[in-house]
C-alpha cells in the first residue's frame, strides 16, 4: 500500500471581536516548513488567543516551538492565551518547555464569576484528593514497616533525626529564648501595675508549655526542614532518581518518605520540650533583671500552675506538627516539576502548606482540649 503523503502544517485563524481563534492542523515537522506566528498574526492585536488542534496530524518539537512563541507574544502583549483545548500531552510538554522562561499570562477576567469559583473548587478538591492519597500511601507504608521492620532503613531515619533534631538546636534555642523574653516583658508591663509581678512566671510557663513552644518550633522546622525535604525530593524527581527506584520495584514512600516522617515524629516532641525549657529560662532572666524576682521564687510559682497535663498538651501538639511538616515537605517534593524552578516552587509551597496546617491544627487542638478539660 502506498504511504499517505504528509499534509502541510497550517494555523488557520478566525477573528471574533478581540478574540483570535487559531486552529492547528496538518503534520508539523522540524525539518519541514511551519507557520510563523508573526505571519499568522498579520498585524492584528487580539486581547485573547484561543488555540485548538482540529485536524492535527503528526507533530514534533516544531509545534511546541510555535506554541511557545504564541505564549511569549501573549505575555509581552498583555493578552490571554487559552490553550485548554489542546491535547494533554502537548500541554504537558509545553509546560516543561516553558519552565525556564517566564511565560505566564494575565488572568483571564472574561470568564464568568461562577465559572471561576467552580474551577477553583475543582482545583481545591483535586489537591485535597492528592493529599489524602499520599496520606493513604504513607499509612500503607507504615503497615509494611510494622510487619517487616528489618526491611526499614533505620540508618536513614537516624541520620534524618540528627539533621532535623540536633542540627536544629541553635535556631530553636535562639527563637525559644527570645519568645520567653518577649512574653515576660509583655507580662511585666501589665502585671506590675497591679502588684502581681510574680505571676509573670504563670504567664510565661503556661504560654510556652501549652502553645508557644510547640508552635514556634513547628514554624521554625517548617521553614528549615520542610523546605529541605521538598527541595531534596524535588531534585531527585528532576534527576529521575525516584523513577529509577520505582522501576527497580522499590516504593519511594518506604525508601524516602517514611524515614523522614519517623525522624520528625520522634524529634519534634523532644525539641518542643527543649523549647519550653529555653522559653522559661528567658522569662526567668527578665523576671530577675527587670522585676527583681529571685529565680527560686520564679520556679516555685511556675510549679504551682504548670502540671503534667500541660506538658502532655504541648508534646501532643509537637508530634502532630512534626507529622504535618514531614507530610507537607515530602508531598510537595514528590509533586515537584522536573526542573530547577519546580524545585524552588515546591520548597515554597511546602513551607506555606505546613504553616497553614499547623495553625489550623493548633486551633482544632484548642477546641478539643477545652472540651476535654485539659
Amino acid at each position: 500500500m502506498p504511504s499517505t503523503a504528509p499534509t502541510a502544517a497550517r494555523a488557520d485563524t478566525e477573528m471574533e471581536g478581540t478574540v483570535l481563534r487559531v486552529r492547528l492542523a496538518g503534520d508539523w515537522s522540524i525539518s519541514g516548513a511551519r507557520p510563523n506566528w508573526t505571519g499568522v498574526l498579520a498585524g492584528r492585536a487580539p486581547q485573547r488567543v484561543v488555540l485548538a488542534a482540529d485536524g492535527l496530524g503528526d507533530w514534533d518539537s516544531s509545534l511546541l516551538l510555535f506554541l511557545f512563541e504564541v505564549q511569549l507574544w501573549c505575555r509581552l502583549a498583555g493578552a490571554y492565551c487559552d490553550a485548554k483545548a489542546l491535547p494533554e500531552k502537548i500541554l504537558t510538554l509545553l509546560k516543561q518547555m516553558s519552565v525556564s522562561h517566564e511565560t505566564s499570562v494575565p488572568f483571564d477576567r472574561s470568564e464568568n464569576f461562577f465559572t471561576g469559583v467552580g474551577e477553583a473548587t475543582l482545583d481545591a478538591v483535586q489537591k485535597a484528593r492528592a493529599f489524602s492519597h499520599f496520606i493513604g500511601e504513607c499509612v500503607l507504608g507504615v503497615n509494611r514497616m510494622w510487619k517487616r521492620p528489618q526491611k526499614f532503613r533505620w540508618a536513614d531515619a537516624i541520620e534524618e533525626m540528627q539533621n532535623c533534631g540536633a542540627m536544629a538546636l541553635p535556631i530553636v534555642s535562639l527563637i525559644s529564648f527570645l519568645v520567653g523574653v518577649t512574653l515576660a516583658y509583655i507580662g511585666a508591663i501589665v502585671l506590675r501595675q497591679y502588684g502581681g509581678d510574680i505571676y509573670v512566671a504563670d504567664l510565661v510557663g503556661l504560654s510556652m508549655v501549652r502553645e508557644m513552644g510547640a508552635l514556634m518550633t513547628g514554624v521554625v522546622l517548617a521553614g528549615r526542614t520542610g523546605a529541605a525535604y521538598a527541595a531534596t525530593l524535588g531534585n531527585m524527581k528532576a534527576n529521575e532518581e525516584i523513577d529509577a527506584l520505582e522501576t527497580l520495584g522499590i516504593p519511594a514512600i518506604d525508601f524516602l518518605v517514611l524515614p523522614r516522617l519517623l525522624a520528625l515524629f520522634v524529634m519534634m516532641p523532644l525539641l518542643t520540650l527543649y523549647a519550653n525549657a529555653l522559653g522559661i529560662v528567658g522569662g526567668m532572666t527578665v523576671a530577675s533583671g527587670v522585676l527583681s524576682i529571685p529565680p527560686a521564687a520564679y520556679w516555685v510559682e511556675l510549679l504551682t500552675i504548670v502540671d503534667l497535663s500541660d506538658l502532655f498538651v504541648g508534646v501532643t501538639k509537637g508530634a502532630t506538627f512534626g507529622l504535618i511538616i514531614g507530610l507537607s515537605g515530602c508531598l510537595r517534593g514528590m509533586e515537584a516539576e522536573r526542573s530547577a524552578g519546580g524545585v524552588g516552587r515546591a520548597a515554597t509551597s511546602a513551607v506555606v502548606t505546613a504553616i497553614l496546617l499547623i495553625i489550623v491544627s493548633n486551633a482544632l487542638y484548642a477546641v478539643i482540649f477545652d472540651i476535654l478539660g485539659l
